[in-house]
C-alpha cells in the first residue's frame, strides 16, 4: 500500500474543501489540551468543528471543556458523527478502538508505536481500505519524513537509523530500565535495535521512530533501527538524529533539537506539527497517509 504526503497551507485547505469538518479528540494530556484549545479558538475559521473530547479520567475535562462536548463513554463515539478522530492518548486505545474508529471516520493516530504490532497494522490497513477511510500518521518530531517516503517509494532507501536523546525525566519506559538514574550521570544508551522491539519498551517516547517506520514501508518496523539515549545534560531539548542510507554511498544525517521542559514527553515544536497534520485530514481514500 502506497503512502502519500502532501503539504498544504491553511488557505489551500479552505479552497480544497469549504465544508466544516467535525473532529473528535481522544485524550486530554498536554497534546490533547493543545489541540482542543486550537480547535475551539482557530478551528471554526479553518472549517474545523470540535465534535467531542474523551479522556480516561473524565474529571480532568470538567471546567476546561464545554459540557456538551464531553464524551463519557468512548464506545458511543459514533453518536457524535465526527469526520476525523484524533487519538492522542495511548497505544492501547488504537488497539481497542482503531478498527471501530475507521469504520465510521478518518483516524489520525498520535500513537503510531501501536502499529509495530504487525497484526494490528494489517487489521487497520484493511479497515481503512474496506471502509474508504484514511489512516493518518502525523510526522510529529520526524524531520525529512517526506524525503524518506520518496526514497522508499522509488526503491532507493537502503537503511534508516534514528537516535532519540532526552533527559531521563522525559522517558516513560516499561519495566525498570531507567529506574536508577541520577542527576549528573551523563549519557547512557538505553536500547539499540529494531524499532519493532523498541516500541513496546517505550510506547510513549518513540512515536517519531514509528512514523519513520511507516514512511520507510519497505524496511518496516523490523528493518528500521533505533536507539534511545538518556542524557542528563539535555535539560532544555530533545534531540532526534536521523541517518538515511541510499545507493552508491548516498547518505543524509540530520539533527533536530526540539525545545522541551524537564519531564516533558513531547517537545514544544511537536505541538504545532500535530496541528498542521490535522489541517490536512480531509480524507484521501482508503489508504495510509503520512501527514
Amino acid at each position: 500500500m502506497w503512502i502519500f504526503l502532501i503539504l498544504l497551507s491553511p488557505a489551500q485547505i479552505m479552497d480544497t474543501d469549504s465544508s466544516s469538518l467535525r473532529v473528535g479528540v481522544v485524550g486530554y494530556g498536554h497534546l490533547g489540551q493543545f489541540l482542543v484549545d486550537k480547535l475551539l479558538k482557530a478551528g471554526p475559521g479553518l472549517g474545523l468543528v470540535l465534535g467531542f473530547v474523551w479522556n480516561r479520567n473524565p474529571d480532568k475535562l470538567q471546567g476546561s471543556v464545554p459540557a456538551e462536548l464531553i464524551l463519557d463513554d468512548l464506545s458511543s463515539f459514533a453518536n457524535r458523527r465526527c469526520d476525523v478522530i484524533v487519538e492522542v492518548c495511548h497505544p492501547q486505545i488504537v488497539r481497542d478502538f482503531g478498527h471501530e474508529f475507521l469504520s465510521k471516520s478518518h483516524l489520525m493516530v498520535g500513537s503510531p508505536s501501536a502499529l509495530s504490532d504487525p497484526d494490528l497494522n494489517q487489521k487497520l490497513r484493511q479497515a481503512s481500505l474496506q471502509h474508504g477511510r484514511t489512516l493518518y500518521i502525523p510526522s510529529g518530531a520526524l524531520w525529512g519524513g517526506q524525503d524518506i517516503q520518496r526514497m522508499n517509494n522509488s526503491g532507493t532507501l537502503k537503511a534508516l537509523f534514528i537516535r532519540m536523546s532526552k533527559h531521563p525525566s522525559c522517558f516513560r519506559l516499561t519495566g525498570h530500565v531507567l529506574g536508577d538514574w541520577t542527576e549528573g550521570e551523563g549519557r547512557r544508551v538505553l536500547f539499540r535495535g529494531s524499532v519493532a522491539d523498541l516500541c513496546p519498551l517505550a510506547p510513549n517516547n518513540v512515536n517519531t521512530m514509528a512514523a519513520a517506520a511507516v514512511a520507510a514501508g519497505t524496511l518496516g518496523f523490523t528493518g528500521v533501527q533505533g536507539e534511545i539515549v538518556s542524557d542528563t545534560a539535555l535539560r532544555d531539548f530533545h534531540v532526534v538524529e536521523v541517518e538515511v542510507t541510499g545507493p552508491d554511498g548516498f547518505s543524509v544525517h540530520t539533527v533536530r533539537r526540539n525545545p522541551a521542559k524537564l519531564g516533558a514527553v513531547t517537545g514544544s515544536a511537536t505541538y504545532n506539527s500535530f496541528w498542521n497534520s490535522l489541517l490536512i485530514c480531509r480524507g484521501h481514500g482508503g489508504t495510509v497517509y503520512l501527514c
